[in-house]
């Protein structure tokens, strides 16, 4: 005998039923949702952050610029949270932020460019 995930009720019907009622199914999803979105309102926020850093540093009209990584540093900028990385042809990591990624160099030079998007 299977019990409701929620109220431990016996559930009666099908086999794969895992909630004795609508109010049960619906309780557990929004409850899912608010989670999911608690946990990844500070994630987004830094991301948004990380981004607005990196567009005032190129500027609207550049394409790429090199920078030191202390003034990065001293932005606050948080070199963790990132989208997406491309490895290039030469096997140098880059990391993005959405449209925006940077590239270190050993010399704690960064290159910041701006990705061209596309849309498909």
């Amino acid at each position: 005998m299977k019990t409701c995930r929620i109220c431990s009720k016996i559930i009666i019907g099908r086999s794969d039923k895992t909630f004795c009622s609508q109010r049960c199914k619906n309780y557990y999803h929004i409850n899912l949702r608010k989670v999911t979105v608690i946990a990844t309102a500070a994630i987004d926020e830094i991301l948004h952050r990380n981004r607005s850093i990196l567009l005032e540093l190129l500027g609207k009209h550049k394409s790429q610029i090199k920078i030191d990584r202390l003034t990065l540093e001293e932005t606050n900028f948080k070199f963790k949270y990132h989208t997406h990385t491309h490895l290039n042809s030469a096997g140098k990591t880059m990391h993005f932020v959405y449209d925006f990624g940077w590239m270190q160099f050993s010399n704690d030079q960064l290159l910041i460019v701006r990705k061209a998007l596309t849309y498909s």
